[in-house]
Order: structure tokens, then C-alpha cells, then sequence
């Protein structure tokens, strides 16, 4: 069987029994019987396992493995895609499902939780090449600071050119913690960035500084004079949002909402509606409690502070976050999909009048869920730490791909 991209999983060729001499009718049906049922095995083996979401029978299927903490992935056009790296490797896959090194990427600093993050193909990539990709970076040893590269993707699909910083944190620490680190572009072509506390949870309601916000910026760096704090003394201009502590996820549905998941606490994990120039509270508010078991602040609710659309207590660790379309599954549409790293499942979340979660996603496959994200044939992929692998989930009825011209 020929394959021709990389979603169109290349499966063993079993011969066909019915031309081989036998003895017998007999044996010649038994032969026949046999090697169908070795065919079936070895297509559903390729193609996945059966499983099911919300009642609904879907194919789970392994795209790559032997990956070293995968963090974001990017698809591209001729079925190619690229997968972060959080050691500062981006790898990039083929049609045929090749795997090759991307080179080109300034130095990476991985500290603790930091390294190659992100990564994000530009909307205009089939024009511009270019890929965004969020990274941990420093000016002093043993110090970082998150920042957000562009660069155009080659050719030849193995170097970077072009490659240059649209934006780092003004100020840099020696821990490990919280850089945040989702990068989305809008449909107007601003890009938003997250950036966690870093760790110094006071700095989060600290306008002077990065740390705990929303970043938004043009896509050459430059600052948009609509954002909310443009102009203002004494406050950074990039700041769109602030008093987070550590968003790891981040999605635009079909109005052009922005939404973020973001990690509380012990107890406390959110999912935020984000609006211009709002305070979303931490470290004043929060639904949890310091992992000392002391309260946080002055409790769930303070004047001026925005609340979550829905949290989770206990925490989930929530990461990476798509909202589906319903190009395949149309009862979906609109909902969300959140990893969890800490209990190893993918939260689906309906959004009708209120977010609300109605299912844990569990299977062999959902250890440490990095990110999830919908491919442009509406197939639902996600990054599994724990697997050290990327997984694909469709429709279980026949191949999607047989309905993609793979176009993306």
C-alpha cells in the first residue's frame, strides 16, 4: 500500500492466499481465512487503537515516538509539522514521517522548567515561512528569562533563517519556575504571549514588570497603540493582561476570544477568558491554598479582580489547550480540550452559557498531556511526556485522511 503523507500511517502488505497452489478447497479456505484475519490484525494495528470520547467510538493513533520531553507542535503545509523539544531541540517531520533537527535557533537556556517551548506556524506560513516559537533565554549565568523568536523555515526544511527576537522579559531570574510560554496569533496578526510569575508571585501585580502577564505585540515586535497601558508611565506597554501565575495554555475559539489555562496553587488551576487590560487576581485571589496549606491572599474574591470561568480543585496541572471547531465531530464545536500533567488525562469542557468540564479523557496514551491542538483536518493531536510521543485522535469509521487533500 503506498502512503503519501504523514497521517496516512504506512501499514504491512499481507499476500493475497487466494493465488497459492493448495491441495485441497479445504485448505485453500482455512489458508484464506487465516490471512485475512492476519490482515485485519496488522491494519488495526497500524492504524490505532479503538477508544471512546463522550460515547463516541475514535482511533488513537501513534505519529512519532522517541521524543525528549515534547513541549509544543506546529503543522505545516505538505503534511509536515515540527515538535518542540523542551532540551532546545525543534524537530521536523515529513510527509513520509521523517524526522530531521532543525538548526538555526539562538541559544537556549534550559533551567528547570524552562528550555524550547512553544512553537506556532505564522497563519500567512504558506507565504512568509515563518514559524514563532517561545523559549527561556538569559543574559547572565545561571539566570533566564522568557522570551518569543521568529525565523523563516527553510526549504529544505533543516535550517532556520532569518532568525530574530521579537520580544524578552525586562527583567531575568535564577529559578527554574513558571515562564509561562504559550505564543498565539490572532486573526489581525498580533501576537499574544504567557508568561508565568516566574516563581516571585508579588511581581504578578507589578505593572513595571513582565512577569504574570499577557504580552501583545506586532509580529515585527513592535508595540500596538490600542493595548491597554500604551503610553502610561511607569508601566510596560506590552501588557495586555496581568496577576497570572503560570499560564501553560492558550486557544482563540471561533469569535476571536482569547483563552488561557493556567496553573493555580495547590488546588486553584483556571481557565480564563481574557479581556484587555483586566487583573486576573493572583497572588490576591485564588481558588486554593499555598502548598504550605496557608491562604492565598485575602481569599476567592476582590474588587477589581476578574474570576475564573471554571477551576479545578483539586489541581490537574492543566498545559497546552485547543478549541475544536467540529469539522469532524460537529457536538463538539466550541469545546474545549486541556492536557493535564498531573493525573494523566485530557479535560474536555463544553461552553455552552458556562464552561463546564464533562468528561476526563483517559487512555494508555494520556501520560503527562503537554499540549493538545487540532490539526487542520479536524483531528485532535496531543503531545504525551510521559509516552515521549506525539498521538493522533480521529473518527474510528475509516481513515480521515481519505477526506484531506492535506492541503494545510
Amino acid at each position: 500500500m503506498q502512503t503519501h503523507c504523514w497521517f496516512r500511517k504506512p501499514i504491512v502488505d499481507v499476500d493475497n492466499p487466494s493465488t497459492t497452489l493448495v491441495a485441497s478447497v479445504h485448505e485453500a479456505l482455512i489458508f484464506a481465512a487465516i490471512a485475512v484475519f492476519s490482515t485485519l490484525i496488522l491494519v488495526d494495528s497500524a492504524a490505532g487503537e479503538l477508544r471512546e470520547i463522550d460515547g463516541l467510538p475514535v482511533r488513537v493513533e501513534t505519529i512519532a515516538t522517541g521524543l525528549d520531553t515534547p513541549w509544543g507542535i506546529a503543522f505545516l503545509p505538505k503534511c509536515e509539522f515540527l515538535v518542540s523539544e523542551r532540551g532546545g531541540n525543534l524537530i521536523a517531520f515529513d510527509a513520509e514521517g521523517r524526522r530531521r533537527s532543525v538548526s538555526g535557533l539562538p541559544t537556549v537556556r534550559a533551567i528547570g522548567q524552562g528550555g524550547l517551548l512553544d512553537v506556532e506556524a505564522a497563519k500567512d506560513f504558506a507565504q512568509s515561512r515563518e514559524i514563532f516559537f517561545t523559549y527561556s533565554t538569559g543574559t547572565s549565568i545561571g539566570s533566564a528569562a522568557t522570551a518569543l523568536g521568529v525565523a523563516r523555515f527553510a526549504e529544505d526544511a533543516v535550517e532556520l533563517e532569518d532568525v530574530r527576537v521579537l520580544f524578552e522579559m525586562s527583567t531575568s531570574s535564577p529559578n527554574g519556575r513558571h515562564f509561562g510560554s504559550r505564543v498565539v496569533e490572532d486573526e489581525d496578526g498580533k501576537l499574544f504571549l504567557t508568561i508565568g510569575d516566574r516563581g516571585d508571585r508579588p511581581t504578578a501585580q507589578n505593572l513595571s514588570l513582565h512577569n504574570g502577564s499577557i504580552v501583545r505585540i506586532n509580529r515585527d515586535g513592535s508595540i500596538p497603540q490600542d493595548n491597554p497601558f500604551f503610553g502610561l508611565n511607569d508601566v510596560l506597554p506590552e501588557i495586555w493582561t496581568y496577576g497570572h501565575r503560570n499560564p501553560q495554555g492558550v486557544a482563540i475559539d471561533a469569535n476571536g476570544n482569547l483563552w488561557i489555562s493556567e496553573h493555580g496553587a495547590r488546588g486553584g488551576d483556571e481557565i480564563n477568558l481574557i479581556r484587555k487590560g483586566l487583573n486576573y487576581g493572583w497572588p490576591e485571589i485564588a481558588y486554593g491554598v499555598h502548598y504550605t496549606g496557608r491562604k492565598i491572599g485575602v481569599g476567592t474574591s476582590k474588587d477589581g479582580m476578574e474570576q475564573p470561568e471554571f477551576y479545578w480543585d483539586p489541581s490537574i496541572a492543566p498545559a497546552g489547550m485547543a478549541i475544536y471547531s467540529g469539522k469532524l465531530w460537529t457536538e463538539w464545536e466550541g469545546q474545549m480540550f486541556v492536557g493535564s500533567l498531573k493525573f494523566n488525562y485530557i479535560s474536555r469542557l463544553t461552553t455552552n452559557g458556562e464552561v463546564q468540564e464533562a468528561e476526563r479523557i483517559q487512555f494508555p496514551e494520556t501520560k503527562r498531556v503537554r499540549d493538545v491542538q487540532e490539526a487542520p483536518d479536524g483531528t485532535l493531536w496531543f503531545l504525551s511526556e510521559g509516552r515521549q510521543s506525539v498521538f493522533r485522535i480521529s473518527p474510528e469509521a475509516g481513515d480521515s485522511s481519505q477526506n484531506s487533500e492535506c492541503s494545510w
